[in-house]
């Protein structure tokens, strides 16, 4: 139990057991008023108001752009207006006379050209916040999923030292991302892509085995293309106590390969412990070593062979070489410009060797081979150009049964003391993920990397992300859950019952101000923003969210200090605190399930 009370529970969404996944689409207000819109649209066909043959599949029922308009809007007669051969006008004025015959409807008006704003009778929001309260941490997830595989890799950094500020933004990205889709209703895998293949691991290995060496009191000189930081001494000390100094003095080809594979999995562990610094577990990590000498590649490449998409050809010369710095090369080419991309790309240079895209091919292949629906790959913003080339690969190698979305995230620039600081991981003066999350902790860091779309540059302030004011996001939503909990503590001391299950099915005929009204309207847009989210794979989306209606409910509680009668707690009426006290843990739960997805644990009192 909270130390809190029992009612300032932890319901993050993927905290602990995952809540059960309701289908009860009253749920979504959004989707049951659309129901009606179709409903009486079908009505007017019957009628003869409307042609047959009509594709609702693009009306759509949302909160209107101004409030003061309504509490929802209809696209449905600016949609239907063309294909019906009428004006979206009339179409309008005859849906709002069949809306308005119903209960929930309190009003419905036409705008402008045909759009169509609807208010709702306030027992719908009343009614709203009783079955959040019975739901609880369940309440907006989804079936749109329907249980569809999707496999999301990301962070997938080098295995040559710890993470960095810029690997950051991508775990916390990916990690959301896996998180909002599995309350949107999908089976969601999490998987890094360790690159131990290349030439970058042997650099690692070397530079292991200077501090090998310097664990044996050697004098070292760290060379360009060399790894100088210090995360690698205590490998050099572990290495050095693994095999004494059976490798000092001897040639490269006695202990590369050992020591490669020893400072991989070192590096690796490091990594793990640095993802758990963010509260970041992977289902699943994949070896690109695994690819070579087992015929994965070969396999994927002879997948596309079959195909036709393989040929021995010469490519044309990159944009800006000059012609005389060109030497045209016969080479193994994918044909991807079959499958979107703008040339067709090498899987095998002219000396026999692979390229770097033949494994990622190979890569791509095995998990379309394990029979995902979606594939979603989170690269950084300096592998724009790998998008079109591996959405080709995907594409071909499954026949284009299997989706891929490719998300790139921009670079974080850091301030220190005002200034920019930079970093360099080959310097060996990069700023780490274990910097950043011991300076502000896991909490902040995570909400802060999502108050940025993926592909726009953030900037993170390490004074301004501690800020206790509304102008910092975490903080300010952070203070909306625990103004609740704060509020549910002073009844329970006052000897009100406002336990789940009495405020479930307490009488809320009480709430019936305008700012109470507009923050359980805030709280019926939960489920329909995770249908988006979910849908576009933006998990900022989630944050911005949180935002509003940690502003809404900051603004009803200010509102209090005016007007007694809306205080959540009225000591001397313990039915209207209880209806008071439901709204806010409607909206507490709301904002515990959205940090949940962020990975971002839910405030319980502010210090």
């Amino acid at each position: 139990m909270s130390p809190f009370g029992p009612h300032c529970i932890d319901l993050r969404a993927g905290g602990g057991k995952p809540p059960a996944k309701h289908k009860d689409k009253a749920m979504n207000l959004f989707s049951e008023i659309r129901e009606l819109v179709i409903e009486q649209l079908t009505a007017m066909q019957a009628d003869g108001a409307l042609p047959e043959g009509l594709d609702f599949t693009n009306v759509a029922v949302e909160p209107p752009r101004d409030a003061a308009h309504g509490d929802m809007a209809t696209n449905a007669a600016m949609v239907l207006a063309k294909p019906a051969k009428m004006k979206p006008r009339d179409i309008a004025v005859a849906l709002a006379a069949k809306l308005a015959d119903d209960a929930r409807v309190e009003t419905a008006e036409v705008a402008g050209p045909g759009f169509l704003n609807l208010r709702l009778a306030p027992v719908l929001w009343r009614d709203l916040v009783t079955s959040v309260l019975k739901t609880g941490a369940g309440f907006g997830r989804s079936n749109m999923g329907q249980g569809k595989r999707v496999n999301v890799e990301y962070v997938s950094a080098n295995p040559t030292g710890p993470l960095h500020v810029g690997h950051t933004r991508g775990a916390v990205f990916g990690d959301a991302l896996a998180s909002l889709l599995d309350f949107a209703g999908y089976d969601v895998t999490r998987e890094y892509y360790i690159n131990d293949g290349g030439a970058q691991v042997d650099v690692l290995a070397r530079s292991v085995y200077l501090r090998y060496l310097e664990a044996h009191g050697q004098e070292v000189a760290f060379e360009d293309g060399t790894y100088p930081g210090d995360y690698l001494i205590p490998v050099g000390q572990d290495l050095k106590d693994k095999v004494g100094d059976a490798y000092v003095g001897k040639d490269e080809s006695v202990w590369l390969a050992e020591i490669r594979l020893f400072s991989t999995e070192k590096m690796m562990d490091l990594i793990r412990e640095d993802l758990a610094q963010l509260g970041i577990k992977m289902d699943k990590f994949f070896s690109e070593k695994a690819l070579y000498g087992t015929g994965l590649i070969e396999g994927a490449i002879e997948s596309l062979e079959s195909k036709g998409l393989i040929y021995e050809g010469v490519l044309e010369p990159p944009k800006g070489k000059k012609p005389e710095d060109w030497e045209p090369r016969e080479q193994t080419l994918f044909k991807s410009t079959d499958h979107g991309d703008d040339v067709d790309r090498p899987v095998k240079k002219s000396d026999g060797s692979w390229t770097y895209f033949a494994p990622d091919i190979a890569y791509h292949f095995d998990k379309v081979q394990r029979g995902y629906d979606l594939l979603i790959d989170i690269f950084g913003a300096d592998h724009g150009g790998y998008v079109k080339r591996m959405k080709a690969a995907v594409s071909a190698l499954s026949d284009g049964n299997t989706a891929i979305d490719i998300k790139l995230t921009q670079l974080v620039k850091l301030y220190k003391n005002g200034e920019p600081f930079k970093m360099s991981k080959r310097a060996g003066t990069f700023v780490t993920l274990r910097d950043v999350v011991e300076q502000v902790g896991a909490d902040v860091t995570r909400f802060v990397m999502l108050t940025r779309k993926n592909d726009a540059p953030l900037d993170f302030d390490f004074a301004k992300v501690l800020e206790q004011s509304k102008d910092n996001p975490v903080f300010y939503v952070q203070y909306a859950h625990a103004r609740v909990c704060s509020a549910i503590r002073k009844a329970s001391e006052a000897g009100i019952d406002v336990s789940d299950a009495t405020i479930a099915g307490a009488d809320l005929s009480d709430l019936s101000d305008p700012a109470e009204l507009t923050l359980a309207r805030k709280v019926a847009e939960w489920p329909r923003l995770i249908e988006i989210a979910g849908r576009t794979n933006e998990p900022h989306r989630v944050a911005f969210y949180l935002y509003e209606l940690a502003g809404d409910l900051h603004s009803l509680y200010h509102t209090g200090k005016d007007k007694p009668e809306l205080r959540f707690v009225q000591e001397d009426n313990a039915a209207a605190t209880q209806a008071k006290i439901a709204l806010g843990r409607a909206t507490a739960i709301v904002i515990s399930a959205g940090l949940g997805i962020l990975g971002v644990t839910p405030a319980q009192e502010m210090r």
